[in-house]
């Protein structure tokens, strides 16, 4: 039955596009402000299908930002982009966890997931912003898409080795999702010319890389982990053949038009909602100082490698490789799910993931947006 809250999220979406083009901020940073607000108002609770959608958005962006990374590209700028991806992960982790454990007085383990979670660039935030500005295809979107993966490979090892304790369907999420990435890789392209030439199906590449997706989603619930990384690994594996074929490329643009006009909208706006500003309040010194440490952790992580390779921009790309949202909301999911965190400490560190993904973005866009767009 259709109920108050799929009207206010329709409406969400419609009203958070026609901002967006106002005001020439990435749509995702006023879905995720929505969230907030109306979540917080009570107006908007969440239902099954709401967050269901949410997971499967979520997983589909990240699928995307695989799809848009230049493995070629990468592969001639490796250096470059696995020193950038290393130290954005690396350096606000060590800061994040430092001040926890010794400033904040929180445990090891605690001061460690929030380590992890801060260590995270948003991946759907980078991608959404690289789409909505054109930068996809520049070298400097794709330096960005390059080390966004490069960070965000870290912090899921980092995550997977420090806390998951992995069990039998943990072990067989692993399995299926390298089987899955492997058999896509080598015989997409031979499964999908079939289908064309025998059954002149349309769209055929959409259903296919949704079922991959739902596999993804179904095996990582059972095995009690994230879709997220396989779904990164294999767009990344899948990018050459979306980009040669002229079929699959032209199915990719309307895999772009599904996502941002309905999934991806609702991952952003539920997203916002887990964000208590009751809980927040009370906590607010240590949210703000958090939020700074991050910062700081970021910009000393970023700014100086990509001053010395990027000769331009740099203040651009710093800002947005210290945008959060994705994989940090993974890990304290997991560190509220297991015990480790409570649920203000919980809001805390969600609020500071949020307003990661909002402030740092307006200033990358407002204040450092490329000049030759």
């Amino acid at each position: 039955m259709i109920d108050n809250n799929s009207l206010v999220l329709g409406l969400l979406i419609l009203i958070s596009a026609l901002i967006s083009i106002r005001l020439s901020i990435t749509v995702a940073i006023i879905e995720v402000i929505f969230g907030m607000i109306i979540g917080n108002l009570g107006l908007l609770t969440p239902q099954s299908w709401m967050l269901f959608l949410a997971t499967f958005g979520g997983v589909l962006v990240t699928f995307l930002t695989g799809l848009e990374i230049d493995t070629d590209f990468m592969k001639d700028q490796f250096k470059k982009i696995f020193l950038i991806g290393f130290s954005s992960f690396f350096v606000p982790f060590a800061l994040v966890s430092i001040f926890s454990y010794f400033i904040v007085g929180w445990n090891l383990s605690v001061s460690l997931l929030a380590g992890t979670a801060f260590s995270e660039t948003s991946v759907s935030i980078v991608y959404s912003a690289l789409v909505s500005k054109n930068l996809s295809d520049t070298n400097l979107g794709k330096v960005l898409a390059g080390a966004t993966f490069v960070t965000n490979i870290f912090t899921a090892l980092c995550l997977s080795g420090l806390f998951i304790i992995p069990n039998i369907y943990t072990l067989l999420f692993y399995i299926v999702s390298t089987l899955i990435c492997i058999l896509a890789y080598k015989y997409s392209y031979l499964f999908l010319d079939h289908i064309r030439l025998k059954d002149k199906l349309e769209e055929i590449e959409l259903k296919y890389i949704f079922l991959l997706l739902l596999l993804l989603i179904f095996f990582a619930d059972l095995g009690k982990s994230q879709a997220i990384l396989p779904a990164f690994v294999l767009g990344l594996l899948l990018s050459k053949h979306f980009k040669n074929d002229s079929i699959a490329f032209e199915s990719k643009k309307r895999l772009k038009t599904v996502s941002f006009t309905f999934l991806t909208p609702i991952f952003f706006i539920i997203a916002g909602t887990k964000v208590s500003f009751s809980l927040i309040i009370p906590g607010i010194v240590i949210f703000v100082l958090f939020f700074v440490i991050r910062l700081i952790g970021k910009f000393l992580g970023v700014y100086f490698i990509s001053k010395k390779y990027l000769q331009s921009d740099e203040m651009y790309f710093t800002m947005m490789m210290s945008t959060s949202l994705t994989f940090g909301l993974i890990v304290t999911v997991f560190g509220l799910g297991s015990g480790l965190l409570d649920s203000q400490t919980y809001s805390i560190l969600t609020g500071v993931l949020v307003a990661g993904s909002i402030l740092p973005t307006i200033i990358a866009e407002k204040k450092f947006l490329p000049k030759n767009l």
